[in-house]
């Protein structure tokens, strides 16, 4: 199966030569296939915020290399990795990222729009997309004037409009109610299963992790263990990660 992402020997070191420095990320590898839908979970300071932000091309490793969809990240200039940023990726933030004076609809069309295409070919794609994650009713409403689920649903869209290689998620439950992220994860769930959206969702909490096929865990800023869900049903693989959790790995 074909790798998505692949992640090579990357490390992140912050600070000056000859300056204290503090390594982040201490050579990190793994790689996500087409299709999976893969959590890394760790503890505030584990590394895994730093590695999103490397991921997302927010900024670039120390050494190593990160190729999405056979792209190698470090050989793009500026405008280049604008670009890909732009083609390739899709994110949700854990704070929605919508835009107030905007509506639903400009919200979800706002990657396309910047890249000049026009409203009869986007419309089409957002209203294919408002079906799927159940926002029709929506679309021509402020963020304002939605819930928080109805936001990340929004924000979910967004992310998808411009049908990127791999989806990339911050804690995308963060900031919902236990019943707004109950649909979310199950609509990001569907997502995977039904339309093949590659997805790698960074998260602390076990219950949000339960929906993926994988779990990467990081500690002091390498990737241990590796949790795999198999053919087991989601709740029996939330069980199983618990009873690993609370065997403090």
């Amino acid at each position: 199966m074909t790798n998505i992402l692949k992640v090579d020997q990357v490390t992140k070191t912050y600070g000056k030569k000859h300056e204290q420095q503090y390594q982040a990320l201490k050579g990190v590898n793994f790689s996500v296939a087409a299709g999976e839908f893969v959590a890394i979970m760790g503890a505030s300071g584990s590394g895994k915020t730093t590695l999103l932000n490397l991921l997302s091309t927010l900024d670039q490793p120390t050494t190593g290399h990160i190729l999405i969809n056979g792209q190698d990240l470090s050989s793009l200039r500026a405008k280049q990795m604008a670009d890909f940023r732009s083609q390739s990726i899709g994110f949700i933030f854990q704070d929605f990222n919508l835009l107030e004076n905007l509506t639903n609809r400009q919200n979800i069309a706002l990657p396309l729009t910047l890249r000049g295409i026009s409203t009869n070919r986007i419309d089409p794609l957002i209203d294919e997309l408002a079906d799927k994650l159940d926002i029709k009713a929506i679309l021509n409403k402020y963020p304002v004037a939605v819930s928080g689920g109805q936001k990340q649903r929004v924000a979910a869209a967004r992310a998808l409009i411009h049908r990127p290689a791999i989806l990339l998620a911050d804690e995308p439950t963060g900031a919902l109610d236990s019943a707004s992220a109950r649909e979310m994860l199950d609509t990001m769930s569907l997502l995977n299963q039904r339309d093949h959206v590659t997805t790698l969702m960074v998260t602390h909490d076990p219950f949000s992790a339960s929906f993926a096929k994988r779990i990467l865990f990081i500690k002091d800023g390498k990737i241990g263990q590796e949790v795999n869900k198999g053919v087991k049903s989601r709740p029996a693989f939330y069980q199983e990660l618990i009873a690993y959790l609370g065997t403090g790995e």
